[in-house]
């Protein structure tokens, strides 16, 4: 008997240097430092890619856009995000809910998570209330604490396309 309902899990780390600009969860965030990588490095928006990848169980983010190929050089990660929804609607599911975590000392980023919901949920055309995001911090300890990197972790539900709707 195979289950309507999938787990999937995703993370992604980017190291941090000088410069701009640090998109995080869609959302260019004022920062001195930014993240790097071949895409614009999004961390929140590849664990929210791979997580639902992961639940559909489809091939990864590293292998749907794969460093090697050059159109992925500097890519936004919105957009990948938003092919992979697609890839898993294809599939016959739909995101019941995200639960998020972004791990970074600096910046603070209580002020904009209202807006990587609302930018998260507008890729994946669900309701901002599906999605749970947290902002954590390092506590000055290991590599987020001393500001080297920004970390993310996603868990996602996703459903059959078979099942009714639940209603609310």
């Amino acid at each position: 008997m195979t289950s309507s309902l999938r787990i999937g899990f995703g993370e992604d780390s980017h190291r941090l240097e000088p410069g701009g600009p640090l998109w995080l969860g869609g959302v260019e965030v004022p920062h001195d430092r930014r993240l790097v990588g071949h895409s614009d490095a999004d961390v929140l928006l590849h664990a929210v890619t791979d997580a639902l990848l992961g639940a559909a169980a489809l091939p990864d983010i590293g292998r749907l856009f794969p460093n090697t190929d050059a159109t992925n050089r500097g890519r936004d990660s919105a957009e990948m995000l938003a092919a992979a929804a697609a890839k898993v609607t294809e599939g016959g599911w739909r995101v019941a809910n995200l639960d998020c975590v972004v791990h970074a000392e600096q910046p603070k980023l209580a002020e904009y998570v209202d807006t990587m919901r609302q930018r998260i949920a507008d890729c994946l055309h669900i309701d901002p209330g599906q999605i749970g995001l947290k902002a954590k911090t390092g506590e000055g300890v290991g590599p987020v604490g001393r500001c080297e990197v920004i970390e993310a972790r996603c868990v996602a539900l996703l459903e059959s396309t078979d099942q009714p709707l639940a209603p609310g």
